[in-house]
């Protein structure tokens, strides 16, 4: 058993343990109940809960949600239009965001499925500095997907 600051008081039954608890005031915590003897803690439950609920929030304020957002492409996409869809997946990179690209193909575009994977490599290749392919371009019906990943940046001193 342990008391409250952590200090050993040694194997003892379980009605003495209880005695000592309900003379200092704390409750009896059962630490590790698959150890042999099993380990427990003489403590304030509720202050030691509250502790808990506050380490998780804090935690929970640490993290950090990543969005995935999608940028559209088409096999006829013209130059300026290309070099826009890349400013804003670039945009996205830069706020830690994924970004999923994806290429339709319309009617007999199916044909031409090389142009398409070499829209995806430039795309690719434009958002390097930023970002790197996570899953490279797949088919899916009528679309081919790949997903961009953004690199994590470390701040220079």
């Amino acid at each position: 058993m342990l008391d409250e600051q952590g200090n050993q008081l040694g194997i003892m039954p379980i009605a003495e343990a209880r005695a000592y608890a309900f003379d200092h005031g704390v409750d009896l915590v059962l630490i590790a109940p698959q150890a042999t003897p099993p380990v427990c803690r003489a403590m304030d439950y509720g202050k030691y809960r509250y502790e808990c609920d506050k380490r998780e929030k804090e935690a929970k304020k640490k993290q950090t949600t990543v969005e995935i957002k999608e940028v559209q492409l088409s096999c006829r996409i013209d130059t300026h239009d290309f070099e826009t869809k890349v400013n804003r997946a670039l945009r996205f990179l830069q706020e830690g965001n994924k970004v999923r690209v994806c290429l339709k193909f319309r009617g007999r575009e199916m044909a031409h499925q090389s142009l398409g994977q070499e829209i995806m490599e430039r795309f690719a290749d434009a958002c390097a500095e930023y970002g790197n392919v996570d899953k490279k371009p797949t088919m899916e019906g009528r679309q081919a997907i790949m997903f961009i990943a953004p690199i994590k940046h470390t701040p220079a001193k």
